[in-house]
């Protein structure tokens, strides 16, 4: 199994996002793209999930598709095969970092190699860790209204103030076991986790990021 480290992949994420943004090259997309798919197979990514992801996003890349046909006026077929490969190189390049590492092993990464502050990682884990029991509190809020009599909505108002209130009531007793744990704002952190980084692969990120804008202007 063959993997790039997750604060290499975040980089290259976001160096060939920038540069697909501004950038007209159908062939540079799709190499993109079919790079995407190689990293995705040597990592043994799971390839359910890839494929529910390719499904979901095909009415998109359709729509996408149709709508410069239908209402391009100019050069319809290239702008069409432009924005679709686009949509799917910014997919796939998504793909390779979220199907590859948790949000968690992410999040460390990023703290330890570029220097992301710790209290911005706990405190996100903390909250994405907390979605869970969010849905749940949502379950007991609409029971206990149905209770009286009342039914809520999504477009209700009322409902999204009890969750606030409830969210307010959990980060306070969060941060006090955050504290109870030994967790200090701006001080240094006991590592538990290991994070490889061959010197390789940041050559790699400059020949990928280099390659892509030298890709687009030959072509």
């Amino acid at each position: 199994m063959f993997r790039l480290n997750a604060s290499i992949l975040v980089l290259i994420m976001f160096g060939l996002g920038l540069q697909i943004a501004f950038s007209h090259s159908f062939l540079a997309n799709l190499v993109v793209c079919c790079f995407c798919l190689g990293y995705l197979l040597l990592s043994a990514a799971d390839l359910k999930k890839l494929g529910l992801v390719l499904l979901f996003t095909l009415p998109l890349a359709l729509g996408t598709w149709w709508s410069f046909i239908k209402f391009s006026t100019q050069d319809p077929w290239q702008n069409a095969l432009l924005y679709t490969s686009r949509l799917y190189a910014y997919l796939l390049l998504g793909a390779s970092l979220l199907l590859s590492y948790s949000l968690e092993k992410i999040l460390f990464s990023l703290s330890y190699r570029l220097k992301l502050s710790t209290t911005f990682v706990y405190g996100f884990l903390a909250a994405a860790n907390l979605l869970s029991s969010l849905k749940k509190q949502l379950q007991v809020i609409r029971y206990s209204a149905y209770s009286r009599g009342t039914k809520y909505h999504f477009y209700r108002p009322g409902i999204y103030l009890r969750l606030v209130v409830t969210a307010l009531s959990w980060s306070e007793a969060l941060a006090q076991a955050m504290t109870a744990q030994g967790f200090s704002e701006g001080y240094p952190r006991t590592r538990v986790f290991s994070d490889s980084l061959p010197k390789w692969q940041w050559g790699l990120l400059f020949l990928s990021l280099i390659g892509y804008l030298a890709l687009v202007i030959w072509t």
